[in-house]
C-alpha cells in the first residue's frame, strides 16, 4: 500500500519545490583551524583539503549550511559586528573556490556570558536542535536527507535531536571528547575524507 502522496497542484499553479538535502557544518575545527575565539579574519585559516571538499559537495547538489555556536559574542570576547565580518570574508572566500554556502547560522548565547541579553538559554546553542530547525524551515531543507558534520560530541546530539539523518565528526588533528565517537555514525581524519564516504554512498 502507497504512502500519502502531496495533492495536486490546481491549475496554472506551479508545483511546490522539492526539499532539498543539505551539509550541516560546524564551523571551528571542521571548516577552519579552531584558534580559540576566533574573531579576526587575519587569523582565519581554511583546514587543508576544504574548500575543494566544500565544491564537490556543492556540485553534487548539496546544500552547504553552516551552523556554528559563538559563545565568545556573550562572553564579551568579540561582537556580532567582529563575528559578521569575518564572516562576510569567509563565505565570499567559498564563494570564489566554487562552494557558496546557502546560509550561514550562528548560536551567540551563554548561559554565563558576560552581556547581559546573551547571557540566556537558548534552542539554537547546540547540542539543541534550533539553528538546523531554523534552517530548514527557511530554506526548505528535509532534514531527514541531509547529514551534520562536526568535531564535538555537541554536534552529533544537535543533528540527533533535529532528526539529521548522518551525523560524522572530524579530528583535523584533535582528539575527540569522551563519548563522542560512539556516539557518531563515523569519524573521519578530515573533512575531505568525510565527503570522498558521503560521495561514494547510493542516493536515498
Amino acid at each position: 500500500m502507497g504512502g500519502l502522496s502531496a495533492p495536486a497542484p490546481a491549475p496554472g499553479e506551479a508545483p511546490a519545490a522539492a526539499p532539498r538535502r543539505a551539509a550541516f557544518l560546524d564551523r571551528d575545527g571542521v571548516i577552519n583551524r579552531d584558534t580559540g575565539y576566533l574573531q579576526r579574519w587575519e587569523d582565519f585559516e581554511f583546514l587543508p583539503g576544504v574548500l575543494p571538499a566544500l565544491q564537490r559537495l556543492h556540485a553534487a547538489g548539496w546544500a552547504l549550511v553552516v551552523v556554528t555556536n559563538q559563545s565568545g559574542i556573550a562572553r564579551g570576547y568579540y561582537t556580532e559586528a567582529d563575528y559578521q565580518a569575518l564572516t562576510a570574508r569567509m563565505r565570499q572566500a567559498m564563494a570564489d573556490a566554487g562552494a557558496p554556502p546557502l546560509a550561514v547560522y550562528h548560536c551567540p548565547h551563554h548561559p554565563g556570558g558576560q552581556v547581559a541579553a546573551l547571557a540566556v538559554a537558548c534552542d539554537c546553542r547546540k547540542p539543541r536542535p534550533g539553528m538546523l530547525q531554523r534552517a530548514a524551515a527557511e530554506h526548505g531543507l528535509s532534514l531527514a536527507d541531509s547529514f551534520m558534520v562536526g568535531d564535538k560530541l555537541a554536534d552529533v546530539q544537535a543533528a540527533r535531536a533535529a532528526g539529521v539523518a548522518g551525523a560524522y565528526l572530524v579530528r583535523c588533528g584533535q582528539a575527540l571528547e569522551a563519548g563522542a565517537a560512539a556516539a557518531a555514525d563515523a569519524v573521519f581524519d578530515d573533512l575531505a575524507a568525510c565527503v570522498d564516504q558521503v560521495l561514494v554512498r547510493p542516493s536515498r
